[in-house]
């Protein structure tokens, strides 16, 4: 069987069933005959415009985000070109539903409003069976991108167990909705090691493994099969490891990276976004990146990863390692991250400061440390809800003109702050990226857009980039490149704009903006030799060769 090439061998409700092939009202009389669906249907022959139409007028008549989630999903699972052609032509609209925040309440409640499969579920006592598993994908062609998860960190819920499932439907259906990814060629995996959540646990409707956590040895013996099944079975695809808890995030990127085509979105790809917003703050600042005096809250992998995506692109604009880390303060639950803490992992220790340095200090907490260092810029990743109070924030504007304030922990109501409140705090001269959606803030009589630091603006297009040019390895400077894409298109949005602009372009507009991402990062992988020569002319025509758009094809 073939798939959305207008040539298939089923027919009747065998075609029906299958969301790939499925054209449902806009097979026309002449396609009805011919492939028994005659009866099958409503008379009513529909173009694709108007089932696009009726399914957003349908979305619309779902009044609560789960239901609307619910609706969206059982889209998908029946006629696939109507689900992306509505998700493309009403992106910024339907984007919290899809994804962030609504997928969390989703993942949440995984159990209670499961319907039908998608994906791949892999579980501890089939480790050994892995690659023969891989062979039941829904779809036996060559796959692009894998996005799995064992579900222990989804956003800032915690462990969700099976429920953890949602991230990679979802994050695949942003792949192919903003990146054009054929979702045919994309593969959500759920590696089921259990969970540690005791309401799960006890849920006689829970769906997963009845067990605690894999630790240890065990847990990496799980990783490690998956690994080697991806290698033999599905070698050259791109694999994305997301919401794993920190314990373990660092190490399996570490482990990995130089081994096979991967990435942690977590790590990378928040690390990307938020360099492209960095970048246009400082744009507007009129500071460079590398005057930057950035105080992080968290010191978690996203956080670490977020600091190595700067650092990395100071020592591009000619600083040494060592003056890169040193424009960084990180601060955690315990204060600030000092020499002589013996709880930090080697990725913290590299943003460590000398003791000698707070010696005087009263303590070390995140409003002594924003008195002390007068930061240019604030990056929240903490999940510490109202962590940046009016406080800090009053005292960071006393010292800054125009303070960067980021407060990036997901889902919204685990935000360091509402920007509203920042804007009021700072009289409306912060530099505002927020990981959630908010509403847009009143500044000087104009409504400006927050900027939402989502890695949509990255990953769909470092998986088009990937898939178009063959890469072989996702290396930080085709992340570092991606994050300088995403900061012109928001400099062009912001081209000829009245008042203030967002520091991230428009996402009404991000499938047009991921083939120029794309292009940057499919260039950067090329000058690092992870890729096959190639100019950038070539470069364009495959990256628009490969954005697969959703239409129904040609009879």
């Amino acid at each position: 069987m073939t798939h959305l090439t207008g040539q298939t061998t089923a027919r009747g409700t065998a075609l029906l069933a299958d969301p790939l092939l499925n054209k449902g009202t806009a097979f026309t009389r002449e396609e009805r005959a011919e492939l028994g669906l005659d009866g099958l249907l409503p008379p009513a022959v529909e173009s694709l415009d108007e089932q696009v139409a009726r399914a957003h007028q349908a979305f619309l008549g779902y009044d609560k985000p789960l239901n609307r989630h619910i609706y969206l999903r059982q889209l998908q699972d029946t006629n696939e070109v109507v689900f992306y052609r509505l998700i493309t032509e009403h992106l910024e609209e339907l984007l919290p539903i899809v994804y962030t925040p609504t997928v969390g309440e989703a993942c949440r409640r995984f159990s209670e409003i499961y319907r039908r499969p998608r994906g791949l579920f892999l579980s501890w006592e089939d480790r050994d069976r892995f690659r023969e598993i891989l062979r039941n994908r829904p779809h036996k062609g060559a796959v692009d991108v894998i996005v799995v998860t064992d579900g222990q960190r989804i956003l800032g819920l915690g462990d969700q167990g099976v429920g953890g499932m949602g991230i990679p439907i979802g994050k695949l259906s942003l792949y192919t909705a903003i990146g054009g990814i054929h979702p045919a060629r994309t593969l959500p995996i759920l590696l089921d090691v259990g969970t540690d959540n005791e309401q799960l646990l006890s849920d006689p409707r829970y769906l997963g493994r009845r067990e605690h956590r894999l630790t240890g040895a065990q847990y990496d013996e799980m990783i490690e099969a998956f690994v080697s099944a991806v290698e033999a079975e599905l070698p050259g695809t791109l694999l994305q490891w997301e919401d794993f808890a920190t314990v373990h995030a660092r190490p399996i990127l570490t482990r990995y990276r130089d081994r096979l085509l991967t990435f942690n979105d977590d790590i990378q790809g928040t690390a990307a976004v938020v360099l492209g917003a960095l970048s246009t703050a400082c744009q507007v600042a009129g500071t460079p990146l590398t005057e930057q005096r950035l105080v992080v809250l968290g010191a978690g992998s996203a956080a670490v990863g977020v600091a190595d995506m700067i650092r990395a692109a100071l020592v591009d604009e000619g600083l040494s390692e060592k003056d890169a880390a040193d424009r960084f303060w990180f601060v955690d639950v315990d204060g600030l991250l000092v020499d002589s803490r013996d709880d930090l992992t080697d990725e913290q220790r590299v943003y460590a400061r000398a003791d000698d340095e707070v010696a005087d200090w009263g303590d070390t907490g995140l409003a002594e440390v924003v008195r002390r260092i007068e930061p240019t810029a604030l990056i929240g990743l903490s999940t510490a809800h109202g962590a940046f109070t009016e406080e800090i924030v009053r005292q960071m504007a006393s010292t800054c003109e125009r303070p960067v304030i980021f407060p990036l922990s997901n889902p919204t109501s685990h935000a360091e702050a509402d920007p509203a409140d920042l804007a009021r705090w700072t009289d409306g001269r912060a530099l505002i990226a927020a990981g959630s959606p908010f509403p847009p803030l009143e500044v000087d009589g104009h409504r400006i857009p927050v900027a939402q630091a989502n890695n949509v603006y990255i990953f769909p297009a470092m998986g088009l980039a990937v898939a178009a040019v063959g890469a072989t390895r996702v290396t930080d400077r085709m992340l570092v490149a991606a994050a300088r894409a995403v900061a012109r298109r928001a400099a062009e949005a912001a081209a000829g704009v009245p008042g203030p602009a967002p520091l991230l372009p428009p996402l009404g507009g991000m499938r047009e903006a991921a083939r120029e991402i794309a292009v940057a990062a499919a260039l950067a992988a090329v000058e690092d030799g992870v890729a096959p020569k190639a100019t950038e002319a070539e470069v364009r025509q495959a990256v628009q060769k490969t954005q697969w758009i959703p239409d129904y094809p040609a009879r």
